[in-house]
């Protein structure tokens, strides 16, 4: 077994941790093959490793040139470049093993420990489906290759800059399995010494922009060569007319649980809309007893707060917990003919319906609209704070040639979305927790893809929309369950997604 790792910046990594790395390696139960370090010589250094010195080669380059000086049938590569990585002593015994017992596999890999300053953690990670296409998928810092399989792919993509290891992981998908090693406990293969830091499902907005549209081409390129790539404008459809006789233009759908708390605030912003021909369904899933039910009558005839000349407030309560009904069950109710999303914890802008409308009537094949949104920080006096640090939010991913592909890549649809009513029905719904791992959770992002298949997507680049983050919202740091939750549902309806779409290309 060829084994590649990196010798880091020292900036990144002292000599002393890539020296824990190359001890990890040299003390292997099985005798590695031949050994090549990708960056510079220094004094110490093992003489059984050969360095390609990235001086005048890339990292892409260095992992072909080694390849290609050995003629083992595996190699492992330890991606080390950011974070340290020491090899438990059994690790190219198993990973050799696991080839031989499972000769369809392309690539192993496996749980490791991190290893940080409260200790050491066990992360396991997810076994792998065609649905695990995020480039941000963790699959660990240590993969073993069947050779013939990564020449069969073309090798590492030279003139890839920043996502090597996603692209090779995508065409190694594609001509094999991706096995993954698992850790009931005292298991992992290796350890990687870093700091954990808390995760936030925004961190993806944050991404360099060259990275994401590199990413992009990878993943376009990999829709097209499995046939689930959509071509510009192939599909798409013209609006229905809508068969429940809409006497309003548009119906704000307000799925909640026990936010006595933020509902008034976000009723507060659509009452303000420059389109009055609305209404507000607010659909409480905690039942009778559910807190927000007396905040709301508020605003119905009879409270204190309500303005017969403003749009009505309905209120529909209900006693399951589940946000996917209770988006179908407005929808079913719905008087008017676009739905309008809004959590309880957020707002609208003022202009933000009107603004919805307008571009639904500039394209009878718009099925679907998407805006863009400022961040809000809730804080501990009660008061707003815009996250300043966070431009507003235009999800530029969303471009009009490639946008229904590259949201089977990324980690979310965008806000605020408004619908035809009557497409949401034809295309079935919002999933209510069928699909397996969900939880309240991706409801809107499954029916955006299935939509997006069959109607164009509308845009608008202006926030008109405040998502405001605290801490009982779903969108603040998470545990890693939650996270390892999540990304299972999603990826789930991305292969469902993917399988639908090579469906489509066939019957053309």
């Amino acid at each position: 077994m060829i084994i590649i790792f990196s010798i880091p910046d020292r900036k990144t990594q002292s000599i002393s941790d890539v020296q824990d790395t190359i001890n990890s390696i040299l003390a292997q139960s099985v005798e590695p093959g031949q050994i090549f370090a990708i960056g510079d010589v220094f004094n110490g250094a093992d003489p059984s490793i050969q360095f390609l010195s990235t001086e005048k080669v890339s990292y892409t380059e260095a992992i072909n040139q080694a390849v290609q000086q050995s003629d083992d049938p595996f190699i492992l590569l330890i991606d080390n470049r950011t974070s340290p990585v020491r090899l438990n002593a059994s690790a190219i015994d198993i990973l050799t093993l696991t080839m031989k017992r499972n000769p369809g596999a392309a690539m192993i890999y496996a749980d490791y420990d991190l290893k940080n300053d409260d200790g050491i953690q066990e992360i396991h990670l997810l076994h792998h489906h065609k649905g695990r296409v995020r480039d941000n998928q963790d699959y660990g810092h240590v993969f073993c290759i069947r050779t013939s399989v990564f020449l069969e792919c073309g090798a590492m993509d030279e003139s890839i800059q920043y996502n090597p290891l996603y692209d090779l992981r995508l065409k190694l998908s594609e001509q094999g399995e991706l096995v993954r090693i698992a850790n009931k406990y005292s298991g992992s293969l290796y350890t990687v010494k870093a700091q954990k830091e808390a995760v936030n499902v925004f961190d993806y907005l944050m991404e360099a922009k060259d990275s994401q549209l590199e990413a992009e081409a990878i993943f376009t390129e990999h829709l097209k060569r499995i046939g689930a790539y959509l071509a510009p404008g192939n599909h798409f459809q013209k609006r229905p007319i809508p068969e429940h006789n809409p006497s309003l233009k548009a119906s704000i759908i307000i799925p909640v649980n026990e936010r006595p708390e933020f509902i008034g605030t976000a009723l507060e912003s659509c009452l303000k809309q420059t389109v009055q021909d609305i209404e507000i369904i607010i659909v409480i899933n905690g039942g009778t007893n559910d807190s927000t039910i007396l905040e709301v009558k508020r605003y119905i005839s009879g409270g204190d707060k309500y303005n017969e000349n403003a749009p009505q407030v309905r209120m529909i309560v209900v006693d399951i917990n589940n946000i996917g009904f209770c988006l179908n069950s407005g929808v079913e109710a719905a008087r008017g003919e676009y739905y309008v999303q809004l959590d309880s914890d957020d707002r609208l802008k003022p202009h933000a319906v009107e603004e919805l409308l307008n571009v639904f009537e500039s394209d009878p094949e718009i099925g679907i609209v998407i805006g863009s949104y400022d961040v809000w920080e809730l804080l501990e006096d009660g008061s707003l704070e815009r996250k300043a640090e966070i431009p507003t939010v235009t999800h530029d991913e969303w471009t009009e040639e490639n946008g229904r592909n590259n949201l089977l890549r990324v980690g979310g649809a965008g806000a605020p979305r408004s619908i035809a009513i009557q497409v949401i029905k034809d295309i079935g719904y919002f999933e209510m927790n069928e699909s397996p791992y969900s939880r309240n959770y991706a409801e809107d992002y499954e029916l955006v893809m299935r939509i997006s298949e069959k109607y164009r997507i509308g845009r608008i680049y202006d926030a008109i929309y405040d998502v405001i983050r605290h801490p009982g919202g779903t969108d603040h740091s998470i545990d890693q369950v939650t996270i390892d939750r999540n990304d299972e549902a999603k990826d789930y309806m991305r292969l469902n997604a993917i399988r639908r779409r090579q469906a489509l290309n066939q019957s053309l």
